[in-house]
């Protein structure tokens, strides 16, 4: 059950954040012309009292310390988070870092001990200097009601996975054509020891190399378009699979530009720069997937919710 929940917040997590954002920003904005703590700490409780299963709030100042109580429900005070300091907490230097509201993922609830998630808004003031960090503590199941994806959100995913599949089943089937094209050669024209062709040879390879690539890249579509794992968390999804296939092609173009080089250089080596227009082609390619990374990188990082 936990794991499934997990899931939903992971897909759902864009809404979830946007809705609370929403709140923050029309009680306490991110900037705030001469703000003070008795001038945030009523609106963090009136956002809190707007948010009815909100198990907790709190607000730290702009080194991490629990300033407040911890405002709890039924009108509520726990004092004796007053001093702690907070600066090892996702909620305080993700915030910091990334200067807007932000949504934790799910830990365990040190009240309740059940699994929430806290929404933080970094408040600063006119000059453009860091303040307070405003504090909300939600249960996992309030914040899962939130981002639950209504009946289109559901119907289009399903749609768009059976489009990846039905893509992914036809490109299999390609790369299996490739496959079997290309191992035929060493039954088909006797590619052994004892007779070698160095044509041939590079022809399956290529082939091959071409099969796997194709390979590489339905089973990236089918693990983060199916499936939805996701590993790579400094790029964002729909630059993964990008990045894959590219690195798959360069991997491939590489391998065949190695395996020309030694063909001309036994069989043609008049053609041998014909070969180096390859690897300077793969140079280039490998340079742009390396700003292409940078940038998405960059991007990424920027957006991470």
């Amino acid at each position: 059950m936990v794991a499934n929940d997990l899931e939903k917040i992971a897909k759902g997590r864009t809404k979830a954040r946007a809705y609370f954002c929403y709140l923050f920003s029309k009680n306490l904005p991110n900037r705030t012309f001469e703000v003070t703590q008795s001038m945030v700490v009523p609106r963090l409780i009136a956002i809190k009292a707007e948010l009815e299963s909100c198990e907790s709030a709190y607000l730290l100042d702009s080194k991490g310390q629990q300033l407040t109580p911890t405002y709890l429900p039924n009108n509520q005070e726990d004092t004796d988070g007053i001093g702690r300091m907070r600066s090892d907490r996702a909620y305080y230097y993700r915030a910091v870092k990334e200067r807007r509201c932000v949504m934790t993922d799910p830990y365990p609830s040190l009240i309740t001990g059940e699994l929430t998630v806290t929404a933080s808004q970094p408040i600063y003031d006119d000059k453009d200097n860091l303040k307070y960090i405003a504090c909300l503590d939600l249960p996992l199941n309030e914040v899962l009601a939130v981002s639950k994806m209504n009946t289109y959100d559901t119907a289009f995913g399903s749609f768009f996975k059976f489009a990846y599949g039905c893509f992914a089943f036809a490109l299999t089937a390609v790369a299996l054509l490739l496959f079997l094209h290309g191992i035929q050669s060493f039954f088909v024209k006797e590619i052994t020891v004892s007779h070698l062709s160095i044509d041939e040879m590079f022809k399956a390879t290529i082939l091959l190399t071409l099969s796997l690539a194709i390979f590489d890249l339905v089973k990236t579509i089918i693990e983060e378009e199916i499936l939805g794992q996701h590993r790579e968390h400094n790029i964002s999804g729909p630059h993964k699979t990008m990045v894959k296939f590219l690195g798959s092609i360069i991997i491939a173009l590489s391998i065949e530009a190695l395996m020309l080089v030694f063909k001309f250089a036994i069989t043609d080596p008049e053609h041998l720069e014909n070969a180096m227009y390859i690897i300077a082609g793969v140079s280039v390619l490998l340079i742009s997937l390396a700003f292409y990374l940078k940038f998405t990188k960059v991007k990424s990082g920027s957006e991470f919710i």
